[in-house]
Parts: C-alpha cells; sequence; structure tokens
C-alpha cells in the first residue's frame, strides 16, 4: 500500500457527508474505477477488473452504464460503513425512487450485524434521499437486450456452489465459473470443474485499510451484494443471460434480533435481496437477464447430501472462511477446524459421507474433541445464539447430530455421545425429522431450464 500522510485522514466517523463521487469504465484495460469520499477527504476508489475485455455491442452500451452505476452505488457500502455520516450526496446524477428504496434496504439490513456489533442504530442515519421520482420505480421495465443463453456461476470455493456446478452439468447448461479476486484455493476448484472459467479481480481502495488502522468504524459487509453487482455488469459485458448463485433457502433465516429488528449475516444471500436486485436489473438494466440462486429450494442438509455424491472436489474444496480473509493469517491447510464454517459443514456432511472419507477431508475429528463443544452448542443453537456465519439453521444442525446418534460409527464420539445424553432430552423429538429437511419446497425464482435439476416445483 502506498503510504499517504496520516493527516490526510480526518476521523470519518466525524465526517458530515459520504459521497458517490464517480464511476468510469477504461474499455482498453477492463478496468471499473468507483471513486468515493467523506466530506472532502482523499479520494477512496475501488478498481475492479474484467480481464480480456470484449468490445462492447451497441446495442448493450446503455444496459452496461447502468450496471456500472448500479455496482458503484452497491460497493459503497464498504466505505460508507467506515463512518456512517447521516448524509449520502450521491454525485453521479439523479437517483430513481426505487433504487433509492433499495439502497436503504441493503445498507440497512446488509449491515445490520456490523451495527450489532458496534451497538449502532442506523435507523437514526441511514437515508438516501431520492431526487428523481420518474424514470424508475415499479412498472418500469429495461429493454430485452437478446443476451446469449449460458450461465455465469460463481465459484467460492465451497461444497454450494460446487453442487450447482455438477446440476448445470445434468441439465447440459452452458456454464462459466466465474471468481472475483486472487484466492488460490478458489482458482483450484474452478479448474477442477472443467468449465471455462473467468477471473475478475477487485482491488479495494487502500485509503479504507488506513482509516481502519487508525480506528475507523469496521466489521461485516454484505460481500454478497458487491459480488452480485459485479457480475451484473460481468453478464452484459461478455453477454450471458443468466447469474446463477448458490444460496440455499436456509441463508433467509436471520441470526439474531437486535432493537426490534431481525439480524441475518447472509442478508445479502437471502431471498430478500434476491428480489429486490432481480427488480433492479430488470427495471433498470436487462429485462432478459436472469439472476437467482439456483439452490434455493433446498436445505444445507440437502445440499451436503448431494455434494456427497461428488468426491473429485473431495481434495480442494474448503469452507473455512479463515481462507478467504483480506488481511491476516490463513490456516496452514484447508481446513482450521476450529471455526463455525469448518464445525457446520463437518457434521451436515457426516450423515452422508462415509466417515473415513471425512476424516481424510478434515484431517481429525471435530466431533470426538470436546474441546470443541462450545462451537458445535453454537451450531445447536443450545445456549447460544446461532454464530454470524454462513451456516444452516439450528433445527438442520440438531437434525443432522441427532441422525449420528443412531448410527454405530459415531454415536460413541465425545459429542455425538455428549449431544445423547445431555441435549437430547430437552428437545422434541418430533422437531428434530431427517428427511422433511431434504425435501425442495418454498419460494425460489428459477427459471424453467433449472427447476428439473432439483425436482423444484415451478
Amino acid at each position: 500500500m502506498t503510504a499517504t500522510p496520516a493527516d490526510k485522514f480526518a476521523d470519518p466517523r466525524n465526517a458530515q457527508a459520504f459521497r458517490f463521487v464517480a464511476c468510469d469504465f477504461d474499455a482498453a484495460s477492463g478496468t471499473a474505477s468507483l471513486s468515493y469520499a467523506f466530506d472532502d477527504g482523499p479520494l477512496l476508489t475501488e478498481r475492479v477488473v474484467f480481464p480480456d475485455a470484449p468490445t462492447l455491442p451497441h446495442e448493450r452500451e446503455a444496459a452496461f452504464a447502468q450496471a456500472l452505476r448500479l455496482l458503484h452505488l452497491v460497493a459503497g457500502v464498504s466505505y460508507y460503513k467506515a463512518g456512517i455520516p447521516a448524509e449520502l450526496r450521491v454525485e453521479t446524477g439523479a437517483l430513481a425512487a426505487d433504487t433509492a428504496e433499495f439502497l436503504h434496504e441493503l445498507y440497512f439490513h446488509g449491515l445490520a450485524e456490523f451495527a450489532y456489533e458496534n451497538q449502532l442504530d442506523l435507523g437514526e442515519r441511514l437515508r438516501f434521499a431520492p431526487v428523481q421520482s420518474a424514470g424508475g420505480g415499479i412498472g418500469k421495465q429495461a429493454p430485452a437486450l437478446d443476451l446469449p443463453r449460458r450461465t455465469l456461476l460463481p465459484i467460492g470455493g465451497g461444497k454450494d456452489s460446487l453442487v450447482s456446478v455438477e446440476l448445470c452439468k445434468s441439465i447440459n447448461e452452458p456454464a462459466t465459473a466465474v471468481w472475483i479476486g486472487d484466492s488460490a484455493l478458489i482458482a483450484a476448484c474452478a479448474e477442477r470443474t472443467g468449465l471455462s472459467l473467468l477471473n475478475i479481480k477487485r482491488r479495494i481502495a487502500p485509503e479504507l485499510f488506513e482509516y481502519n488502522r487508525q480506528g475507523a468504524w469496521n466489521g461485516h459487509v454484505p460481500v454478497t451484494a458487491i459480488n452480485s453487482a459485479i457480475l451484473v455488469c460481468a453478464a452484459i459485458l461478455y453477454g450471458y443471460d443468466a447469474i446463477a448463485f448458490s444460496n440455499e433457502r436456509s441463508a433467509s433465516s436471520a441470526t439474531l434480533e437486535y432493537l426490534g429488528r431481525q439480524i441475518n449475516h447472509q442478508w445479502s444471500k437471502s431471498l430478500a435481496f434476491e428480489r429486490l436486485l432481480r427488480e433492479q436489473i430488470h427495471a433498470h438494466v436487462a429485462a432478459d437477464l436472469d439472476y437467482f440462486s439456483l439452490l434455493r429450494p433446498w436445505s444445507e442438509l440437502a445440499v451436503a447430501r448431494e455434494f456427497a455424491k461428488h468426491s473429485q472436489y473431495d481434495a480442494v474444496f474448503s469452507s473455512c472462511n479463515r481462507n478467504f480473509r483480506i488481511l491476516g493469517e490463513h490456516p496452514s491447510d484447508r481446513w482450521c477446524g476450529q471455526c463455525p464454517k469448518c464445525h457446520f459443514v463437518f457434521l451436515a456432511l457426516a450423515p452422508f459421507i462415509a466417515k473415513p472419507r471425512l476424516l481424510r477431508i478434515f484431517g481429525r475429528n471435530l466431533l470426538d474433541d470436546t474441546a470443541q463443544a462450545n462451537g458445535f452448542d453454537a451450531l445447536l443453537e443450545y445456549r447460544e445464539h446461532k454464530p454470524f456465519e454462513c451456516v444452516g439453521e439450528g433445527r438442520e444442525s440438531r437434525a443432522a447430530m441427532h441422525a449420528l446418534t443412531q448410527r454405530a460409527e459415531w454415536r460413541e464420539d465425545a459429542l455425538v455421545a455428549r449431544f445423547a445424553h445431555e441435549i437430547l432430552p430437552q428437545l422434541d423429538r418430533a422437531a428434530l425429522a431427517f428427511e422433511p429437511l431434504l425435501a425442495p419446497h418454498g419460494e425460489h425464482y428459477l427459471p424453467a431450464r433449472f427447476a428439473a435439476a432439483l425436482n423444484a416445483p415451478l
């Protein structure tokens, strides 16, 4: 990071306004530049690089400009949270009423965990004031672009997106494995899929790290929302008619309640966010660009059951979030064995994968380690709330643990035996039914060509 004099960095927590200053795209290098500032402070410019960017067809130019603007507005959440000033000043043109409402929902719910952890009330200060009532809103429809039938399939390195890969293969859907950033682990997963590959680079403004170093507000941001907006740009630029994320129905479940509001660590993976972004895309970008989650009708356990069929990914996948930190240490192998994601994936896979195979994947037996009891208790929502992580619902964890108590190869392991003797007697056995959690159901936005892969009703 280039050294910058510390006196340039006034505390953003004292700023009066957060400014969306500019966004532009350099076609020659395929680089989108997104600029922000607090008051008259240093410019914070994020860059997103689209490799081998093709010449944009004339009929898509207006749609790409709208997609780029949407990305600018969405990605600002990473910077706004450093100071959360009361005024949000959009300097790139008129803000339609429906877009102002979308941004309020995104920033308010997407930063709800951040607000909880910092004991802040965003309801007192978060205001996106629309300056244009015409040209947007209910009933507006962007033009169709006759986008080619093919799908951008984001790869995150974990089991979910790899299940989506295999589902797309099962219906012969032309798909490209796409990932954002420099993770070698994700790259290895993407290469293992056998799909065509697209690696988009994202460079966060280095000044943000300086603000954080000096004590600015910091915490969880809705990264999936930012990645989604990047992929909307990519779909228009390269020509794809679908963006298929891999968020299951449990992503819509709240973690806890704060100030009378539901807080969901996975809000930008929820059905609510999916609906809102779809509306923005169809109103302002392209009527024929489909954004949805392929796994929405399934539970985490249903995803785990499907993943168990595909052992070719055992040596490359990882859901351990410590592998994906921007800064700080990473685990020496693919699974730290200590975090909520490691705990949950181990527990979710255990009913479906032969025990020797699961122990080879993780390198240890997490369920036979009493030091891990508190971590598993949180997943079970036993004397703890569900962790602020992308994990399944408490009822899924309880059902999985109960299933293991019925298996000879698992029932003697320390935490399974503890569950059977200490926790199970306090639970309603009827609520531990395993099979109902595996059936597809619930609202989703799957296009017809994908619904058959999941046996999901349209």
